[in-house]
């Protein structure tokens, strides 16, 4: 087994889903590996991973505008709040989905399904530059 490790820096323009589909297929193309696993890893608590449909985006609007029911910016419970109001919202979005994902990959190719992409959900309103670890282990 071999193991390839790339860092890979995503700037996001605020709130929403932003296809990591690029990057991942760049990561694995560059590790020479044809099968065996892609760990993607978020480094940050105020947004996180998600594979989700990439076919239709009012699915991930869907998505958004639920998860902003559940947890609604202006809470006044939360006391975490000295970045502004989608400060604590962030952190609980990001504790409720995932920072990590593990996708199966062969031939060269993410094995994802014909409707799935992998994005980075960036839960602040403000322009952030993300940091994600790419883990390529196979042969």
């Amino acid at each position: 087994m071999k193991v390839s490790t790339q860092h890979v820096s995503i700037r996001t323009q605020g709130q929403g889903l932003h296809s990591l589909d690029e990057a991942l297929n760049k990561a694995l193309v560059s590790s020479g590996l044809s099968e065996g696993t892609l760990t993607v890893f978020c480094q940050h608590t105020s947004c996180s991973l998600v594979i989700m449909e990439n076919a239709d985006p009012t699915a991930r609007a869907d998505l958004e505008a639920f998860m902003n029911r559940l947890v609604p910016e202006g809470d006044p419970s939360f006391t975490h709040t000295l970045e502004g109001a989608d400060d604590m919202p962030s952190h609980i979005k990001m504790a409720l989905t995932r920072t990590s994902e593990v996708i199966p990959f062969e031939h060269g190719r993410l094995s994802l399904g014909a409707w799935q992409g992998v994005f980075l959900w960036e839960h602040r309103r403000s322009p952030h530059h993300r940091r994600l670890i790419v883990s390529v282990l196979g042969q």
